[in-house]
């Protein structure tokens, strides 16, 4: 099985939390967004503890497990298609979020997220961690 991390489910499992650190252990396989890359490196630049989270990312990247998934043409063709059913459906979520569901499908990985409009994606294997 393979996951995928939402930012919160990266930050999360930094600070040990036992459902997501569990999950990683089990999985075959751990993707991390470029989207979600960019997302913590923000909270990285913003927060106080700088050089500590970029080597804690970095050792997380160095392992064999891990991949960095980076965004291509087929993940532009998700994200599309899922935006514009969302915008159908009036259930609009942010956009990075999009991203992240959208590189989750072009695997077929579960993503792992404590946001709950992650609900409104058809399709989406995706695991709620605010219900576990």
């Amino acid at each position: 099985m393979s996951i995928l991390l939402d930012t919160n489910a990266y930050s999360a499992m930094m600070r040990g939390h036992k459902d997501v650190t569990d999950r990683v252990r089990r999985a075959e396989r751990v993707i991390l967004s470029t989207v979600v890359a960019g997302e913590l490196l923000l909270g990285f630049q913003l927060g106080t503890r700088l050089k500590r989270n970029l080597a804690e990312l970095d050792a997380f990247l160095a392992n064999p497990y891990v991949n960095l998934l980076p965004v291509t043409l087929t993940t532009a063709d998700r994200f599309a298609r899922i935006a514009a059913a969302l915008r159908a459906k009036g259930r609009p979520i942010p956009t990075n979020d999009i991203w992240i569901a959208a590189h989750a499908m072009e695997t077929g990985a579960e993503l792992l997220s404590f946001d709950a409009h992650f609900g409104a994606i058809d399709g989406l294997a995706w695991v709620d961690l605010m219900t576990t």
